[in-house]
């Protein structure tokens, strides 16, 4: 299904072009790509593994699609896995999970479910044809993969391949793609990154981030500057696109995602969790199922509020703090602390308290532009937040990291507390 697709993109965009490396300046029609995949031998092997950020990821995917291999794509410092079976038939595609949460998995996807993340993102995005894609994230990652790689094999919207995110070496690869308007979706810290170093092409006509939420703070300061509104996408990796903030300004609330995406239903269940169902959530975790992704339904760990189609995500379920009985969200925390104008990042999460009464005491990372101190923090949140949501412990860092989606651990950090301070009373 998927390779039939690709033949009847060739078809009707055949001498446009497609696919272009902007660090070797070669690039290949729908149809020269089409000729060099027909005339390769077939993939001999069940399961293909493109890896890497160069052309050779996009003709892998191909030539696998023509072979009727199953794809797993791989980041460029994973190694091909041992798979000992396949997954169940129809499955033709395998996703590893971010594993923000636990052990990475594989999650399995029918080629119906990988084409309807797909025309759900084309639909709501308004991605172009003459907008190409610039790639500079993964395109082994779900995000890359579907907004990156799919858009270009089923829907013919051309893709750039940057050599690096860097940000000198992207500027130059940036003004190198030959295109008058350009689509760069990216991730918070690239989006930083870019922005502090002055990359951000002129001609990107539509911009997106994902991967992690998009702070607020940044994308004001992106308008303001360039007058390029990032719009903030929220997926997962077991169900593609959920919410996209379409709006032509800044958000106003940190906390909103945007609209559900078309194709997309939402809805909150018993724990105030959200739960997808579309054409497009995969089909199985394989190879150890679990009845939070079935029969068309992934039930995410993500708390949320739904108003007007309006996503509002209220951090995770598992992140929760639990203080003498009650449920505070961290989330609400950072929120509050990243309104302080000496705040540039943070962090909020519970460790241990002495007072088993208390269950769990809320501790605070800040990363501060300037100085500041904890009991200025504390007299600034009292103005805004309840008095037993206020941090009982403030640790000061130089940077809080993250992955190369701009994912910040809180477990890691909860356990650097309890490894570098005293025990919490």
């Amino acid at each position: 299904m998927l390779y039939e697709r690709w033949r009847q993109v060739v078809r009707e965009r055949g001498g446009e072009c497609a696919l272009r490396d902007l660090s070797s300046e070669r690039q290949w029609t729908f149809a020269e790509m089409a000729r060099l995949v027909e005339d390769a031998p077939l993939a001999p092997l069940p399961v293909a593994f493109p890896c890497g950020h160069t052309v050779e990821f996009i003709f892998t995917v191909l030539q696998a699609w023509r072979s009727h291999s199953v794809v797993c794509p791989l980041e460029t410092d994973q190694t091909a896995v041992q798979l000992t079976s396949l997954p169940p038939a129809p499955c033709v595609h395998l996703k590893t999970t971010s594993a923000t949460t636990g052990a990475p998995r594989f999650v399995a996807f029918t080629a119906e479910q990988l084409a309807a993340d797909a025309e759900n993102i084309v639909a709501t995005m308004g991605l172009r044809p003459d907008w190409p894609n610039l790639a500079a994230i993964s395109l082994a990652h779900s995000y890359g993969f579907s907004n990156l790689v799919l858009p270009l094999l089923l829907h013919g919207i051309p893709l750039f391949i940057a050599p690096s995110p860097l940000p000198e070496i992207f500027r130059q690869a940036a003004d190198r793609a030959p295109a008058p308007a350009l689509t760069l979706p990216g991730v918070p810290v690239l989006w930083r990154a870019w922005h502090d170093a002055g990359v951000i092409p002129a001609r990107v006509r539509l911009a997106m981030s994902a991967g992690a939420p998009l702070p607020l703070s940044l994308e004001t300061r992106v308008f303001a500057d360039t007058g390029i509104k990032i719009h903030n996408f929220y997926g997962t990796s077991e169900c593609g696109g959920i919410a996209y903030d379409a709006t032509p300004v800044p958000r106003t609330e940190e906390s909103h995602a945007g609209k559900v995406m078309r194709g997309v239903d939402l809805q909150t269940g018993k724990t105030g969790c959200l739960e997808v169902r579309s054409k497009a959530v995969g089909e199985t975790y394989w190879p150890m199922p679990s009845r939070v992704l079935e029969a068309g339904c992934f039930k995410t760990s993500d708390l949320a509020g739904i108003i007007n189609g309006k996503v509002y995500l209220h951090g995770r379920l598992a992140d929760q703090i639990n203080v003498a009985g009650r449920k505070v969200s961290p989330v609400a925390i950072e929120q509050a602390l990243l309104e302080h104008g000496r705040v540039s990042d943070c962090l909020a999460f519970g460790v241990p308290s002495a007072d088993t009464d208390r269950a769990e005491i809320i501790v605070a990372c800040i990363v501060a532009k300037s100085p500041v101190t904890a009991e200025e923090l504390k007299q600034f949140l009292l103005a805004k937040i309840p008095a037993w949501q206020i941090p009982r412990k403030w640790w000061f860092v130089d940077s809080l990291g993250g992955n190369r989606r701009g994912k910040i651990s809180r477990a890691q950090w909860r356990q650097k507390f309890r490894e570098n301070q005293q025990p919490a009373n």
